[in-house]
């Protein structure tokens, strides 16, 4: 690789760490506050539900997997009840042959959902039309709302709670995206289970 090649890769990484920094600097309050959603339903013994596509259903399917296993090693505890409604391939391949993609998570949502859930819907642009459908069918159900999301998508202004990232840059956003989900993940794990774990050590 040359000199040329060189610059490429710093200017992507020094651009993706800005957005980061920007992230931390504007929206540090709608991160705690999405943290503090999702705190909430598990207290109340309610599911997490996630959806995405491409890149962002593989980030539902990480953030379920951190909630289910475990996110941070500083302490044990039992897992979270989070689903990605990204990885029934049977199910979304059969249902948008039958109907349509717009519905796969709509679908889903509606035969798995209850009230007092959470749904986090994660889109770049904001602008998924199945993720935004499932959110809609949410509102409905009395399932509370969060949107992941890039600049200027209809997602921004429908998700009950969201943590829109400073950046239309697909790549970037999806970077961002990932750290948000990490510090949300370890946020709801502190509020849960740091505590009463930090308590039975000094009783030991």
């Amino acid at each position: 690789m040359n000199e040329d090649w060189r610059a490429v890769a710093y200017a992507h990484l020094i651009g993706s760490a800005e957005i980061q920094k920007r992230t931390a600097e504007t929206r540090l309050s709608s991160i705690l506050s999405c943290a503090d959603v999702v705190t909430t339903c598990f207290r109340r013994k309610n599911k997490l539900l996630i959806c995405g596509n491409g890149g962002s259903a593989a980030d539902a399917q990480h953030m379920a997997a951190e909630f289910v296993n475990r996110l941070s090693k500083d302490f044990e505890r039992p897992g979270l009840p989070a689903i990605s409604l990204t990885t029934d391939t049977s199910f979304l391949t059969s249902y948008a042959n039958d109907y349509s993609y717009d519905g796969v998570f709509e679908r889903q949502l509606r035969a798995l959902g209850q009230q007092g859930d959470v749904l986090i819907g994660i889109s770049t642009s904001g602008n998924s039309r199945n993720v935004i459908n499932a959110i809609t069918a949410a509102h409905e159900m009395g399932i509370e709302t969060i949107g992941l999301v890039g600049e200027g998508g209809e997602m921004t202004s429908l998700a009950r709670h969201s943590v829109v990232i400073p950046s239309r840059d697909t790549q970037h956003v999806q970077e961002t995206l990932l750290t948000v989900e990490h510090c949300v993940c370890l946020l709801v794990e502190r509020a849960l289970f740091a505590v009463s774990s930090q308590e039975q050590q000094k009783t030991c």
